[in-house]
């Protein structure tokens, strides 16, 4: 049962398990009894999304410049206890568990859970999507 990143917001695929949204802020003008009905996440987890500052950062990144300095920094945010232990039990619960992690960026490649993606798969995740 390999995890998946996702986009949040879109259908789920079947079998996706439990949808974890790792992103600063719950979406806009969806009541919090209906975030999972309408595809968005069943658990909300910040602490797996960049830091506000670090949020604005990104989306405001215009070139590959830019975009690997947010990179960079995001992963120093990864590196702290907190959220390096969870991405190693996000990582040793992919062989065990259908879940799903996700933002709701359009393009994965400028979105930081291109980079949860990557060190997940650095700590031995199976990923799939």
């Amino acid at each position: 049962m390999p995890l998946r990143i996702v986009r949040l917001g879109t259908p789920r695929a079947a079998g996706e398990g439990t949808r974890i949204g790792t992103v600063r802020r719950p979406p806009r003008g969806v009541p919090k009894a209906e975030f999972a009905s309408r595809d968005y996440y069943d658990v909300w987890y910040p602490l797996l999304s960049p830091s506000a500052d670090l949020m604005t950062q990104g989306q405001q990144a215009q070139t590959d410049k830019e975009w690997e300095a947010f990179v960079k920094q995001f992963r120093k945010e990864l590196a702290q206890p907190e959220a390096s232990r969870t991405l190693d039990l996000l990582a040793a619960l992919s062989h065990h568990s259908a879940l799903s992690v996700g933002c709701y960026c359009e393009d994965e490649a400028r979105c930081h859970r291109s980079v949860l993606r990557a060190e997940l798969l650095a700590r031995g995740a199976e990923v799939v999507g």
